[in-house]
């Protein structure tokens, strides 16, 4: 029995000339419905509520007001779960709407909650549907059309694999629409690769938010929680049928041999550090290779008005980030403690490193 994780963008629920949108949905959900009749268990994480709400109100071009998204979002969401609940009732599956945004998931709490339920709906055998709360929330703007989401979504539950289907058959070295020369890449094996992609594979919709640089972000979450990140085209619908029963899309991205578990997980991609702390190179060195602990010794300045138990992001000697965690000083008593001579061998910890987690960044260096 596997996990999945399945992300479907706007570009394919859009429809065409030669099938409808519920046709598409319609053929999703078979491939769903008969992964799940095989024992497996699957998330959806869907886009498309935005562009089936201009749909219904004949709006050609995708709104860049954001209250006029927030509105067509909520024209279309509600369109967009009756049209996955009466394909999914036809297989005999019940589906569970969940909205969700990054808030939702930057505490603790917040995430656990969010795993237990999603859980719980698994133990039922209902399929969950998530969408991003593009009704009352910004921030699908910024997360790159539930991308993002979908790989949180796949780290909170701990799944086995996220499949990111979307309207190219792979990863190309830049895009092979204005560059003859693009290479296909099949296998992504580690995140220096994944770094090293940089901005040149962009491709997208209008009607998505998302590209290339958001799907190659959800794959660096996903493969550093140790979870296999398949990205497919979704525009042929046998694609799903066969990735479901073990085949591959056009680019694996293969997962970390040394993942991180729930918790850093958790602190690494789905926090919202709310200030910075800087480092001298001695405290730098020491949380990057050997795992350490941050004390108040190695601390060169900070930016930000943080409290106890509130993240933040660390910053090494050259002001680039090379970890975050929580901080159990406020700004203010850093800022009184700095003021002060500080005897290196009574320093107080500022960050324990149970609640320190390097980036990706970091460690891609």
């Amino acid at each position: 029995m596997s996990l999945w994780v399945v992300k479907v963008g706007t570009s394919l629920l859009r429809g065409t000339n030669e099938r409808t949108t519920f046709e598409v949905i319609q053929s999703f959900s078979s491939c769903l419905a008969e992964s799940k009749n095989k024992g497996d268990q699957v998330i959806l994480v869907t886009s498309g509520a935005v562009g089936l709400g201009c749909h219904r109100l004949g709006i050609k071009e995708r709104p860049k007001n954001l209250v006029f998204l927030q509105a067509v979002a909520a024209i279309g969401q509600g369109h967009l779960m009756s049209l996955y609940e009466k394909a999914m009732e036809s297989h005999g599956y019940h589906v569970a709407q969940v909205l969700l945004t990054r808030k939702d998931l930057s505490s603790r709490n917040g995430f656990n909650n969010a795993s237990k339920t999603l859980k719980q709906l698994l133990k039922w055998d209902v399929l969950p549907i998530i969408n991003e709360n593009d009704t009352l929330s910004s921030e699908e703007l910024r997360y790159g059309d539930n991308d993002t989401l979908s790989a949180l979504v796949a780290t909170a539950v701990a799944a086995d694999q996220l499949i990111l289907l979307t309207d190219i058959d792979r990863l190309y070295s830049s895009d092979p629409k204005s560059h003859s020369e693009a290479i296909p890449i099949t296998d992504v094996h580690d995140p220096s690769e994944l770094k090293n992609l940089g901005q040149d594979s962009v491709i997208g919709s209008g009607w998505g938010t998302g590209g290339i640089t958001t799907k190659l972000s959800a794959a660096r979450i996903a493969t550093s929680s140790g979870i296999t990140v398949q990205l497919a085209d979704g525009r042929n619908p046998e694609v799903l049928k066969e990735l479901l029963n073990g085949s591959r899309g056009g680019t694996v991205f293969h997962p970390s041999p040394q993942p991180l578990g729930s918790r850093k997980s958790w602190l690494a991609h789905a926090l919202e550090p709310i200030g910075t702390i800087s480092l001298d190179k001695g405290a730098s060195d020491a949380i990057q290779n050997r795992g350490a602990s941050l004390l108040l010794v190695g601390i060169k300045d900070f930016n930000g008005d943080f409290g106890i138990n509130q993240p933040v992001r660390i910053l090494n000697d050259e002001g680039v980030e090379i970890a975050k965690g929580i901080s159990s000083m406020s700004s203010k008593e850093i800022f009184l403690s700095l003021q002060s001579s500080c005897d290196s061998k009574q320093s107080p910890v500022v960050i324990h490193r149970d609640v320190l987690v390097l980036t990706s960044e970091s460690l891609c260096n």
